[in-house]
């Protein structure tokens, strides 16, 4: 598991009497940019509170950096950016940034290290409520970032923003995991498939398919990351014989029911 950042054996999560996750399996390297892709409803979200560890589970188990989700040590190892901008409207950015490094317990300096880092210093005396989206959204992402965390749990990060400032996002995104930090990412839009290491596609609670970017358009023979998860759906529903079945490192791949 040392290579792992993230294992998932047979969770089960239910809302209400409906079973939203039922035997998921699953495997996250360390040190990749991992994308987490699908259709809104898909299940990206309870995945990832179940990894960070906010989510009831109904069976199975999640280990994050080799302990149980949720646990008190992975306090400070573990960052997470909620889909909601989840800063303080009548702060500065650098107050709210302070603040949440006393919660987490990181040093005052480390304020101005992700400030630098999410490109936000120009930024940093103004009130949060005059930011706009893109802005909002890195500060949440500088607030994930207190204390170097070794794993980041970003839910729909660049969702309702522009191309320009969804690029702008990725790149820090990479920098990040080419300084040996490990990325979750969730996204429905299908074209930021490429810029990950990996890809999850999730449909229905399930994991439909584990690959790399170059390897979905190949197997599915499609020029685009939206053909190619269409293509993989439709394989999918036409029922078990035809589940798409790809043979990555590092990975184990899962379905409703059990492990492929």
């Amino acid at each position: 598991m040392m290579n792992n950042a993230i294992v998932a054996r047979g969770l089960r999560v239910r809302r209400g009497r409906s079973t939203v996750i039922d035997g998921l399996d699953l495997e996250v390297p360390r040190g990749a940019i991992i994308g987490l892709l699908g259709p809104s409803g898909s299940g990206k979200t309870t995945l990832m509170r179940a990894v960070v560890g906010v989510q009831i589970i109904a069976g199975g188990s999640v280990m994050v950096l080799d302990r149980k989700a949720g646990s008190a040590p992975l306090r400070r190892r573990v960052g997470y950016m909620t889909q909601a901008a989840s800063i303080y409207e009548d702060l500065s950015v650098r107050a709210n940034l302070r603040y949440f490094a006393r919660v987490q317990g990181a040093p005052p300096a480390d304020v101005d290290r992700v400030l630098e880092r999410t490109d936000l210093v120009g930024q940093a005396d103004r009130l949060a409520r005059t930011l706009s989206g893109g802005q909002a959204n890195r500060v949440s992402l500088a607030a994930a970032m207190l204390g170097s965390p070794e794993l980041l749990v970003l839910d729909e990060p660049t969702v309702g923003l522009d191309p320009v400032l969804r690029a702008d996002l990725w790149e820090i995104f990479r920098r990040l995991a080419d300084d040996g930090t490990t990325l979750l990412v969730s996204s429905h839009v299908m074209d930021e498939a490429t810029r990950c290491d990996r890809l999850l596609l999730m449909r229905e609670g399930a994991i439909i398919a584990d690959t790399t970017p170059d390897e979905l358009l190949r197997s599915t023979g499609t020029a685009s990351a939206e053909e190619a998860f269409l293509r993989i759906i439709e394989r999918d529903s036409a029922g078990p014989g035809s589940r798409t079945r790809t043979k990555p490192a590092r990975h184990l791949l899962s379905r409703r029911g059990g492990r492929r």
